[in-house]
């Protein structure tokens, strides 16, 4: 997983999304970062961004099995 931080106009984005799953680029979570002390990612932002990567390598393998299927 890869966290992209972005300031623009004094505000900070972030958008973290996961590169392992080959021939597919999933968002996982995007938000504009509005705490203004403090870097760390919110922990239920963290838990929301691990919940979407459970469902993302699933969503997958149900591609990848579905894309063997047509070979």
């Amino acid at each position: 997983m890869l966290e992209i931080v972005d300031d623009h106009d004094g505000d900070t984005y972030r958008a973290a999304y996961a590169v392992k799953l080959a021939g597919a680029v999933y968002v996982l979570h995007a938000f504009q970062k509005k705490s203004k002390k403090g870097i760390a990612t919110p922990k239920h932002v963290l838990e929301v961004i691990k919940e979407r990567l459970q469902q993302a390598r699933q969503h997958y393998e149900e591609w990848r099995k579905c894309q063997e299927r047509k070979e």
